[in-house]
């Protein structure tokens, strides 16, 4: 497998979790930088729900391979790269950089 990029989305399997954790098989966003992508053996990500909250300020809705879903922004994980299975969809320019605010207002400064 090549090194996933930066707001590609792929199917992972977050099994096991524990407690409040995003599960199962499900799309995840690759977050972090191309550079950590292709020289270590974890990637950050984002998951993915179908569960639609319009009110969480954690939150992006977007369309995945046709089908609504949201960004959990607030459940970024780092995960090996051994748990992505195959590549389904890519965030636009445009998502990418809302993306990027939600996560800089939660976790920046």
């Amino acid at each position: 497998m090549t090194s996933p990029e930066r707001y590609e989305i792929y199917f992972a399997d977050l099994n096991p979790t524990i407690g409040s954790e995003i599960n199962k098989i499900r799309p995840v966003i690759i977050i972090s930088v191309d550079e950590m992508n292709t020289n270590l053996e974890t990637v950050v990500v984002c998951p993915l729900t179908s569960n639609i909250h319009p009110k969480w300020r954690t939150r992006l809705q977007i369309d995945c391979a046709g089908k609504q879903a949201e960004i959990a922004v607030d459940q970024i994980r780092a995960i090996s790269k051994k748990r992505l299975r195959q590549k389904i969809d890519q965030l636009s320019v445009s998502q990418a950089s809302q993306l990027r605010r939600i996560i800089t207002e939660m976790y920046g400064e």
